[in-house]
């Protein structure tokens, strides 16, 4: 089987990318050489690849579906936002300036270039491609410069797939609304939906697929069903609930839990950090975004910013920052990472500008004895060493550099971090992913906050809670979608002549079959 598929999603969150993933993984366990592409991904979370790039975190997980390690090439343009009107450019993995949302639309054409290459390469080299839509293709008003969605369909001559999320509601009007918005090419590539995250009985659904398929002259690919097992590498900030619990801990070893409040950053970048945690037995892991919230938790984490100076100001407004170090004055453990880790420390420099235009000089929350200076190169890698006698690697995506320190570190080697007994932080993501690290972390993280009843599974293996959830997805895909007219879809395209809905199929729709509408055409 040769050939590619776009998978489009009715919005944000309606599970592309695990739809995305889990097509990838049931072709690659059947033998089929496949490769996951994302033409231009908008995300604070990101990994840094074997080629020394900067992806997003969701193409990083879909590689993994595929046997593969994470490339440059799954994910060209990565738009990764600093603020409600800018994002900083990454381009193949490097950074490539600041762009404005009307200021980007100047760049598409020759990032459309880039983006034809990289999946022309994939497509060269493996058997199947399968492609990422990003938001939804019902955005017309960004289809002139779009190489994401349909314009990227149209592009390389790709099929496409509408997912929706029935779980919210209306997932029946949104795919119609979907392809009625499109104009006649573009819904000319749209060969059919997906329905996911479906509680319930599939025949109360039935009769409105039955009536979908009649208004639009294509089928359901399948519904795929809500599944609990299900929540590991969130990319999408809408995940990232607060107060909510992170997973599905399971009971704890001992008599008590580890409580852990995440701090919810405006700008958050790489929440999935924390996920490791959550995979232990005994550890609640929530998301909280007032100060109430960290009045009864065991361990404050503050985590990744993509706008550290902006969400430390945020951290004060908010009257959080003033909770932190309450919490580390109570003797409480606080453990910060990357812009997090920065946020803790006397001070915070950015000469150049590269977050604040300007420049910026403020002062941090104090727990931590270094500061930090901005460089307008980005610091990219993925070191390994050893910390707390435990062999460890993880990867690094930041501008601030520790320039002064006076705490002992916390990897010895190659020496990083800080450690001043209370107080943790690290610039390493991926750290709390090394499982005989984190079990040593947990058993000090309790001692501190005086949760003797807490005991640390012994066998809690991250590495393979991350297999075994692509597996579901994978096992998700050939039970519950069509995979032969999938297959089909994949090595032919869409189906030929395709009715094309006009503004008259509401109207008419309702009266007539699709072939004796008036309203349709093609």
């Amino acid at each position: 089987m040769r050939g590619a598929l776009l998978v489009a999603g009715t919005s944000s969150d309606a599970g592309k990318s695990a739809v995305v993933a889990g097509l990838c993984r049931w072709l690659w366990r059947r033998g089929v050489s496949v490769a996951p592409f994302k033409a231009q991904n908008m995300s604070n979370n990101s990994v840094v690849t074997v080629d020394g790039g900067e992806i997003g975190r969701a193409q990083a997980m879909q590689a993994h579906a595929c046997g593969l390690a994470p490339s440059v090439e799954f994910n060209p343009v990565l738009l990764k936002p600093g603020s409600d009107r800018s994002s900083q450019v990454v381009v193949r993995g490097r950074v490539a300036g600041q762009v404005s949302a009307v200021s980007y639309r100047a760049r598409t054409a020759a990032l459309g270039a880039v983006v034809a290459e990289s999946l022309a390469g994939l497509r060269a080299r493996f058997d199947v491609v399968v492609c990422e839509g990003a938001g939804s293709p019902a955005e017309i008003n960004l289809r002139a410069g779009d190489i994401t969605n349909m314009g990227l369909a149209q592009a390389a001559g790709l099929p496409v797939v509408v997912v929706g999320d029935i779980d919210r509601g209306g997932v029946l009007a949104h795919l119609f609304g979907t392809l009625a918005v499109l104009d006649r090419a573009d819904q000319a590539r749209v060969a059919g939906f997906v329905v996911n995250k479906f509680r319930g009985d599939p025949a109360l659904l039935a009769p409105g697929l039955d009536r979908l398929r009649a208004l639009t002259g294509r089928p359901t690919f399948g519904v795929l069903p809500w599944s609990e097992r299900l929540w590991l590498d969130a990319e999408d900030s809408l995940s990232a609930v607060a107060d909510a619990v992170v997973g599905r801990p399971a009971p704890p070893w001992g008599a008590e839990w580890l409580r852990v409040g995440v701090v919810r950053l405006p700008r958050m970048s790489n929440a999935t950090d924390v996920e490791a945690l959550a995979c232990e037995p005994g550890v609640a892991v929530r998301y909280v975004s007032e100060p109430s919230r960290l009045v009864d938790v065991d361990v404050v984490v503050v985590p990744g910013s993509k706008a550290t100076v902006a969400d430390l100001g945020w951290l004060r407004r908010s009257g959080l920052a003033a909770a932190v170090v309450a919490h580390a004055g109570a003797g409480k453990p606080v453990l910060g990472i990357c812009g997090g880790y920065q946020m803790l420390g006397r001070r915070i420099v950015d000469p150049g500008g590269v977050e604040v235009v300007g420049g910026a000089d403020v002062a941090g929350l104090g727990l931590l004895d270094l500061e930090v200076r901005f460089e307008a190169g980005k610091h990219l890698g993925t070191p390994v060493g050893t910390a707390w006698g435990q062999r460890v690697r993880g990867y690094e995506i930041h501008h601030g550099r520790v320039v002064v320190s006076g705490d002992p570190v916390l990897v010895e080697e190659p020496g990083e971090g800080s450690d001043a007994g209370v107080v943790l932080g690290t610039h390493w993501h991926g750290l709390l992913e090394n499982d005989g690290f984190r079990r040593v972390l947990l058993t000090r993280l309790a001692g501190l906050a005086g949760r003797d009843g807490f005991v640390v599974a012994p066998g809690t293996d991250f590495a393979a809670e991350r297999a075994a959830q692509l597996d579901v997805l994978g096992d998700l895909v050939a039970d519950h979608l069509d995979t032969a007219a999938l297959e089909s879809v994949i090595a032919n395209g869409a189906a030929p002549d395709l009715p094309v809905l006009s503004s008259t199929l509401v109207e008419a729709g309702s009266r007539r079959s699709p072939a004796r509408t008036p309203g349709w055409t093609g």
